[in-house]
């Protein structure tokens, strides 16, 4: 994905929103920021936080920060990057980024925007990636002809957390949390079943997997939800091809 033809030296928007990974991602957006004078090293206002979920704390936190005086008369650029934003946070920012704070910006990158509120991606320049899930359908193409002790076995290799240590080399990153895993696999396992439901089979099919699907998807979303029993009870609804 080339996000550089998507910004803009002359007119930058005060907030992008771009989905992909942030190893990826980051990298890219770093070096335009540079190629603006900006320095990303060693500069009070430039601000770059990585991590797994994204709490009220944390947009508080980016709240008081946006509101402070600059160092410089220069932009103030902030990077945010998380695997997921809870519901409390995303409530949070609304405001912020309804009314735009002068030479301010913000690069928001998430795996997946669909665990966004609409209001909330709203606000942004989204940039979407443009592979999407390939990776995911390929998986959701092979889970659906899976036996049912398959299935357990996927979810359990597919909910393994990877990690990496820090720019410092000292804390652990989480690259995609469980939840975000979970949430990018039902999105591309219910494009799968839509083609070959929806688009092939007679409409008097039992559609209810549809249903746990989204159900499943709006649990995962709330902390403290279990994702493996969720990601279970899909693994016994999904039809057998």
């Amino acid at each position: 994905m080339n996000i550089l033809e998507h910004l803009d030296k002359t007119h930058l928007h005060h907030a992008y929103l771009i989905e992909g990974k942030r190893e990826e991602v980051i990298p890219k957006i770093k070096k335009f920021i540079e190629s603006l004078g900006i320095k990303t090293i060693g500069n009070p206002d430039f601000y770059h936080i990585s991590i797994d979920s994204f709490k009220i704390e944390d947009a508080r936190n980016i709240k008081s920060y946006a509101t402070e005086k600059g160092f410089s008369s220069n932009k103030k650029i902030f990077i945010i990057s998380a695997n997921s934003f809870l519901l409390e946070a995303q409530n949070s920012l609304l405001k912020m980024f309804e009314e735009p704070i002068h030479s301010t910006h913000f690069f928001i990158v998430i795996p997946d925007v669909n665990s966004l509120l609409k209001t909330l991606i709203s606000r942004f320049y989204l940039i979407r990636s443009k592979t999407g899930l390939k990776n995911e359908l390929d998986q959701a193409e092979k889970f659906i002809k899976m036996s049912l002790k398959n299935r357990i076995d996927f979810i359990k290799d597919l909910l393994t957390e990877s990690e990496e240590k820090d720019e410092g080399g000292n804390e652990v990153v989480v690259l995609d949390s469980t939840r975000s895993k979970a949430l990018k696999f039902l999105n591309a396992l219910e494009s799968i079943l839509h083609q070959k439901f929806i688009l092939r089979m007679p409409l008097n099919n039992d559609l209810n997997f549809f249903k746990q699907i989204f159900q499943v998807r709006e649990f995962l979303r709330i902390p403290g939800s279990s994702v493996k029993t969720l990601m279970e009870s899909v693994a016994l609804v999904v039809p057998n091809f």
